[in-house]
C-alpha cells in the first residue's frame, strides 16, 4: 500500500501487521482479521498466514534447490550453482566439526538446514517493502473485493516472533531429549541441582540444591528465549528502518536504502550463522557427559 494513502503511523502499523486467521472473540467466528486490533484480539491460537506461507515456501525452495543440485552433481569442474552450494556445505561442516565434539549424524544436516532456511527468510528483508504487499493488495481488491486498508501481508518470516521462537523451542526440546538420553534422568536432574555450587557435606549440598535449581533453571529457560528473540530483534529492527526510509521522499529513499541494504546483507548472513552456531553449541552441551 502506498505511503501517500496513509499517515506515517498508519503506514508503519499496516506494514507491521500480519495476515492473520483466527477466532474473532466478538462473534466466535473463525475468519481473517480485518484490522490490526482484531488480529491482536484473536489471541494465541491465531495463525499468521503470511509468515507460515513464506516459511514453508522458502523451505521447499531450499529442499528443491539442494536436491536438484545433489542429483546433478558432477565430479568434474562444477557449475556456479553447484560450486556455491558445495562452499556452503563445506563451511557448515567445518563449523560443526569445530563446535560439536561428539558423534551424531543428525547435527550437520540440521545445522545446514537451519543456516540456509534462516538465511532465505532473512533475505526477504531486502525485497522493497511495498513491492509484494502492493501485489497482495491488488489481488485482494480486484479479485476478492477487499478494502485495501484490510489487506495485510508481511514477507519476512523472521520478523515474526512466532516463527523465531518456534524454531528456537524446537532446538530447545531436541536438546532436552538428547540431554536426558545421554545423561539419564538422574544425570539431567543432577546437572540442574548439583551445579554450580556443591559440597562434600550432605547437609550443605541439600541446602544448595534449591539455589542451584533456580540458577540453572533460569539459565536453561533463557537459552531458547534469547535464541529466538535475538534473531527476531535484529531482523525486526532492519525491517523497521526500511519502512521508515520508505516514508521519505523518493530521492532520499534511494540515497539511504541502497547503503542500508548493503550493510543489512551482513546482518542477514551473520544472524543466520549465529542462530546455527548456537544451535550446535546447545546440542553439544546436551551430549556432554563428562560430569556424569
Amino acid at each position: 500500500m502506498a505511503a501517500g494513502a496513509q499517515t506515517g503511523s498508519e503506514y508503519i502499523k499496516h506494514h507491521l501487521t500480519n495476515w492473520t486467521f483466527g477466532k474473532d472473540p466478538s462473534d466466535g467466528v473463525w475468519k481473517i482479521a480485518e484490522t490490526a486490533q482484531q488480529a491482536q484480539e484473536m489471541g494465541f491460537y491465531a495463525i499468521h498466514l503470511d509468515s507460515m506461507g513464506w516459511s514453508v515456501a522458502l523451505g521447499f525452495i531450499f529442499i528443491l534447490l539442494f536436491g536438484l543440485v545433489g542429483r546433478k552433481a558432477t565430479t568434474g569442474v562444477p557449475g556456479g550453482l553447484q560450486n556455491s552450494i558445495e562452499i556452503v556445505i563445506e563451511f557448515i561442516d567445518s563449523n560443526v566439526r569445530d563446535t560439536f565434539s561428539h558423534t551424531n549424524k543428525l547435527i550437520a544436516p540440521m545445522a545446514l538446514t537451519a543456516f540456509v532456511w534462516v538465511l532465505l527468510m532473512n533475505l526477504m528483508d531486502l525485497v522493497p517493502v511495498d513491492f509484494i504487499p502492493q501485489i497482495a493488495t491488488y489481488i485482494g481488491v480486484h479479485f476478492f473485493a477487499m478494502d485495501p486498508h484490510h489487506v495485510y501481508f508481511k514477507i519476512v518470516p523472521t520478523t515474526d516472533p512466532n516463527v523465531t521462537m518456534g524454531m528456537s523451542l524446537s532446538v530447545f526440546f531436541l536438546a532436552l531429549f538428547y540431554s536426558i538420553k545421554n545423561k539419564g534422568v538422574g544425570g539431567f536432574v543432577g546437572e540442574l541441582t548439583l551445579h554450580p555450587f556443591t559440597s562434600k557435606n550432605l547437609l550443605i549440598k541439600l541446602i544448595l540444591i534449591p539455589i542451584n535449581l533456580f540458577l540453572e533453571g533460569v539459565s536453561l529457560l533463557a537459552k531458547p528465549i534469547s535464541h529466538g528473540l535475538r534473531l527476531f530483534g535484529n531482523l525486526y529492527a532492519g525491517e523497521m528502518i526500511f519502512i521508515l526510509i520508505a516514508l521519505l521522499p523518493l530521492y532520499a529513499q534511494w540515497t539511504l536504502s541502497v547503503p542500508w541494504a548493503i550493510f543489512h546483507i551482513l546482518v542477514i548472513v551473520l544472524q543466520a550463522f549465529i542462530f546455527m552456531v548456537l544451535m550446535v553449541v546447545y546440542m553439544n552441551m546436551a551430549h556432554d557427559t563428562g560430569d556424569h
